[in-house]
């Protein structure tokens, strides 16, 4: 899918993962951030993680993002909540974020490991921004169990690009990280997640029947419905895995 669909999709979106409030709130707690804690968020999407902990913990940082589109809404959003002065947004391929070595308490890429070409080797091109003592946030999807093979064809993933959450766990320790904690989605923030986005896609299509990508986008929209109600409910799960190295 292209980056003008996700955002198009994603646009009534402020989390753009799985996640809900309440769930991102408990994210923050159990990273035990601390005022002054600074945080580098890869694919920082629209920032609300970063925007939202600054507010209540008291953290700073940087959130790198390839769409100008989210990072305006990121802006947006460090204004609203008066956290301008102590969070930052580039663009920029997040992957190749020029750190100064050793400079974040934390350092974050959720859902999107593919900048690293998976686990490893993303949490491989986090590491060397990251302080001693820090901790690495990856959230990354897993299969809750073994899915048929119309799944993989539905969300257009290959068989070894995700693994069970026992599978996830050893992807994270051959790239020399331990799991210290975790907060994972529920078929209810997945709704969230996904299902509100068909209401956004469906307004879209009404408002642009002109769109030279008019028909992409309503097989997009149809294929978001039917992946979900067919196989994301039931076999695919996804979280956020508090690291450190081991």
């Amino acid at each position: 899918m292209s980056l003008r669909f996700h955002e198009i999709a994603e646009g009534g979106h402020r989390i753009l993962n799985p996640f809900t409030d309440e769930k991102l709130e408990l994210l923050g707690e159990v990273a035990r951030l601390r005022h002054g804690t600074r945080l580098l968020d890869l694919c920082c999407g629209k920032g609300e993680m970063l925007c939202r902990w600054a507010l209540e913990h008291g953290i700073e940082g940087v959130g790198v993002d390839i769409s100008q589109v989210f990072l305006d809404a990121a802006h947006e959003r460090a204004v609203e909540l008066g956290v301008a002065g102590r969070v930052r947004f580039e663009q920029g391929d997040a992957g190749a974020y020029p750190a100064e070595p050793g400079s974040f308490d934390v350092v974050s890429c959720l859902g999107a490991t593919w900048i690293g070409g998976g686990v490893e080797g993303t949490v491989k091109l986090m590491l060397p921004a990251l302080k001693e003592d820090g901790i690495l946030l990856v959230g990354e999807p897993y299969w809750i169990s073994e899915p048929p093979a119309g799944a993989y064809e539905a969300f257009g993933f290959g068989p070894a690009d995700f693994t069970s959450l026992a599978g996830t766990f050893d992807r994270f320790e051959a790239a020399g990280t331990e799991v210290l904690e975790m907060v994972l989605a529920d078929p209810g923030s997945w709704d969230r997640y996904v299902a509100s986005q068909w209401w956004t896609l469906s307004d879209w299509l009404r408002a642009n029947p002109g769109d030279p990508e008019v028909e992409e986008m309503r097989a997009f929209l149809e294929r978001c419905r039917r992946s979900h109600v067919e196989y994301g409910r039931q076999y695919l799960g996804w979280g956020v895995f508090v690291l450190r190295r081991r």
